[in-house]
């Protein structure tokens, strides 16, 4: 992949580090979710845990996509979140080991029966191309005396989907040193010979907002708790959610092109909010400056000033339903995104994908990348990140793309993702949500191409950089709609009609059922009283759970 931000995570963090490391992280006691992003920001601080030894330097180069799964070996304790990453560090096996021993102390592991539950459990799982056993001679043969040891690559790795799926996120034809198959054979291997009832969950956590209970270590950032989270099956051709998520639009604008100035003001917003909850809503989607053609400019204090109060507002609301409520940003600004994540958001919803609105990029879209980045992975949301080229009403020629819009959203969304989640200070790979920006810089027939082919945008082939990612589509009441009803049909017997968005829900109701038959984790719509309904039927023709 080449493209202006390629290269901008090696130019701004260049990597002095001697080795790459695999390492499998696990917990299925307490805070799961916390647990293991607590242990990943303790990895980049050895010199707070490792006194005795001077000049450590590790960075998280790359995550996994995160897992819950059936325990192995004791099956009586309760499932774990399993992930891995990948860190740069200059450490040798031993003392890294070390370091990863008093990391799970630090976060809460105690002493435990072999394989049962444990606060976080960290191995190395690959170091380098390194065969290493610091076993006795006798033992090197057995799966004994692995207490107190380094063996590396792990001696149980073959046999565990929980730790290949990780691997094969991040490194799928990284070769094993010892079977001498690659990552992704291996995973196909045990798949094959799998036979639970639990299968593997794709997860994406949601950190609790406003912060009401410290948990701060080490210097460490606080690190949120993080209850809540959404599950998909990962399994199959068309990765499918277990429950479609329905998100509710809240424009708190007076200029949106589908409800301007109706939900502007505070006690209209809470309104919508609670109906909403209550409707079915499993996530309020609140935006202070609308994206449509033409739009005003909104500094990042009126931004802040339309959106800020509308989220207080929700987390004190009398309802608990509707003041616990999951809640998503809306904005490509990181100074409205952390002051409305520190009043109650939960996640961070990006039209431009962290890097701004100009197009074609330029070096100021790498700076807003990466203050974006930043904020992100310091408060550990999810993020969605959405396929656009500035203007919603502009740029549409995909013609330079053997494969037109579907490869090009694949390819420059992609771009983004890969500059986002990897790097020191990347984003966590389970965090990121894609969108591929259902009207926004497309003409009707790249929009309805994409909502046909939508599953295309995020599966599992090895040249596709968003591949495995949940999906959002956001189609609700767009004018490509309106340009549809408004075509006559092709014997004159249909006239066509003009609508506004309101009259556009039948519409937007046939996208929705297209999304989930496409194997969509969110849908994001105007209405949801009536969506609701289209999503439970679409949902029971196409099998979910």
């Amino acid at each position: 992949m080449t493209g202006p931000l390629t290269s901008v995570i090696r130019n701004v963090y260049p990597s002095s580090a001697k080795h790459s490391v695999a390492i499998a992280l696990g917990s299925n006691l307490g805070d799961r979710f916390a647990n293991i992003e607590t242990a990943l920001r303790l990895i980049e601080q050895p010199d707070q845990l490792l006194t005795d030894v001077a000049a450590n330097t590790v960075s998280v180069a790359d995550t996994s996509f995160m897992y819950e799964t059936a325990p192995m070996y004791v099956t009586d304790q309760p499932r774990f979140a399993n992930c891995a990453c990948l860190v740069e560090t200059n450490m040798e096996p031993w003392i890294l080991l070390k370091l990863l021993k008093r990391i799970e102390t630090t976060v809460g592991r105690v002493p435990s029966i072999q394989n049962g539950p444990r606060a976080v459990d960290l191995d190395i799982i690959l170091y380098d191309n390194e065969i290493i056993d610091t076993r006795a001679e006798s033992l090197r043969d057995t799966l004994d005396g692995l207490a107190n040891e380094l063996v590396v690559p792990h001696p149980r790795m073959a046999e565990r989907e929980f730790v290949l799926r990780p691997l094969a996120d991040m490194i799928p034809e990284f070769v094993h040193p010892v079977h001498k198959k690659s990552i992704r054979t291996l995973l196909g291997d045990v798949i094959r010979q799998s036979n639970v009832d639990f299968p593997m969950l794709k997860v994406t956590p949601f950190a609790d907002y406003p912060i009401t209970e410290t948990r701060q270590l080490l210097g460490t950032y606080q690190v949120p708790s993080m209850g809540r989270y959404w599950t998909t099956h990962c399994s199959s051709d068309i990765q499918r959610p277990t429950k479609v998520r329905l998100m509710a639009t809240l424009n708190a604008t007076p200029d949106s092109f589908s409800d301007g100035s109706v939900n502007n003001t505070l006690s209209a917003a809470l309104t919508y909010s609670a109906a909403s909850v209550r409707a079915g809503a499993d996530i309020i989607d609140i935006g202070g400056y609308s994206t449509r053609p033409g739009a005003a400019f909104v500094s990042p204090e009126e931004e802040c000033q339309r959106v800020v109060p509308v989220i207080q507002a929700i987390r004190s609301h009398e309802d608990q339903d509707v003041s616990s409520a999951l809640i998503s940003i809306d904005t490509f600004r990181w100074e409205v995104a952390e002051a409305a994540v520190l009043a109650g958001a939960n996640c961070i919803n990006d039209v431009y994908s962290f890097t701004g609105p100009e197009y074609p990029l330029a070096q100021s879209s790498e700076k807003h990348l990466l203050k974006m980045r930043e904020v992100a992975r310091k408060l550990a949301v999810p993020v969605i990140l959405m396929h656009s080229r500035g203007d919603a009403g502009s740029n549409k020629d995909y013609s330079q793309y053997t494969g037109r819009v579907l490869e090009g959203v694949r390819v420059e969304l992609g771009e983004k993702v890969e500059a986002i989640i990897k790097g020191k200070g990347g984003v966590r790979r389970w965090f990121v949500i894609v969108d591929p920006g259902i009207g926004f810089s497309k003409t009707v027939e790249a929009n309805c191409a994409l909502l046909r082919e939508a599953s295309s945008v995020t599966a599992n082939t090895p040249a596709n950089p968003l591949a495995g990612y949940p999906r959002l589509i956001g189609s609700s009441r767009k004018s490509f709609l309106g340009a549809i009803l408004e075509r006559p049909d092709a014997d004159g017997t249909y006239k066509g009609r003009k609508t506004e968005p309101k009259e556009r829900e039948w519409g937007t109701a046939a996208t929705v059922a297209c999304a989930i038959q496409q194997g969509a984790s969110v849908v994001r719509v105007h209405d949801i009283q009536d969506m609701r309904d289209v999503v439970a039927v679409a949902s029971a023709i196409w099998s979910y759970p």
